[in-house]
Parts: C-alpha cells; sequence; structure tokens
C-alpha cells in the first residue's frame, strides 16, 4: 500500500545517568505517570527523598532532612521551600488526605520539574564539574 501516514513520537524523556540509582528509578516513574498526577506527584516526592538520603540525609522524617540539607547549605532558601511543596504535595494521594487529597496536573508537574531540577543541581551539574575538571588537568599533561 506504501500510503501509511508515518507516525514519529518523541522520545520518552529520561532521567539522566548521573542521578544515583534509587533516585533516578522514581524521577523515570514520575516522568512515566503524568498522566496519572496523583502517581507523579509521589513518585517525585520519593525522588526528592532517595536524593537527599544519596547525600546523607537519612534520620528523620523528609521534613527533617530538608530542613537539615537547608541548614548545612545543600539547599537554598527557595529550593527548601519548594522542596516542602513537594513533599506536601506527595503526602495528599498517599496519606489520602481527607480535604484535599487529589493533586492537579499542574502541581504534579511542578513537583516532577523540582524532582529533576535537584537532581541536575545535585548529582549532574556535579558530576559535569568533575568531568570538566578531569579533562583540564589531563589537558595539562
Amino acid at each position: 500500500m506504501g500510503n501509511e501516514a508515518a507516525f514519529i513520537y518523541p522520545d520518552s524523556k529520561q532521567a539522566h545517568e548521573d542521578i544515583p540509582p534509587i533516585a533516578r528509578t522514581f524521577l523515570q516513574q514520575a516522568y512515566e505517570t503524568m498522566h496519572a498526577p496523583d502517581a507523579a506527584a509521589v513518585m517525585a516526592g520519593s525522588a526528592v527523598d532517595a536524593m537527599l538520603k544519596e547525600k546523607g540525609y537519612t534520620d528523620g522524617s523528609l521534613y527533617v532532612r530538608i530542613d537539615a540539607a537547608l541548614k548545612d547549605n545543600l539547599l537554598t532558601q527557595g529550593m527548601a521551600d519548594w522542596a516542602h511543596e513537594v513533599r506536601l504535595g506527595s503526602n495528599r494521594p498517599r496519606h489520602a488526605d481527607a480535604e484535599n487529597p487529589h493533586v492537579s496536573h499542574d502541581e504534579a508537574k511542578q513537583s516532577v520539574e523540582f524532582a529533576e531540577a535537584l537532581g541536575n543541581f545535585l548529582f549532574v551539574l556535579t558530576a559535569k564539574i568533575d568531568r570538566g575538571i578531569k579533562a583540564a588537568k589531563a589537558a595539562e599533561t
């Protein structure tokens, strides 16, 4: 038949390989569940949680760990505020909040974007800088 329409679909979004495996898996699941905002918000919250744990923040609740990362200057005040919003957004469906159990698509999108930005800030950028320093040192010799 030869006249079939060719469909080209964009590649699905992939969590960056420099993000540690547990956090990367949660972030990837957040990307893949954007059609289900509650699921995407929970996965984004889990990605943030896993990223902080990877950085050594393992004691207490996620609330406590976000505040500890802020105190230690791992996070800026704005990043901590956004992380708390993601945490609260992921808690609503996870705990079936009686007043407001669901997140909107826009809220889920914001949560996923923050998790991605945090992964880029904490891991991807750091890895790129480390590779750049190594390359510069290798070029000197």
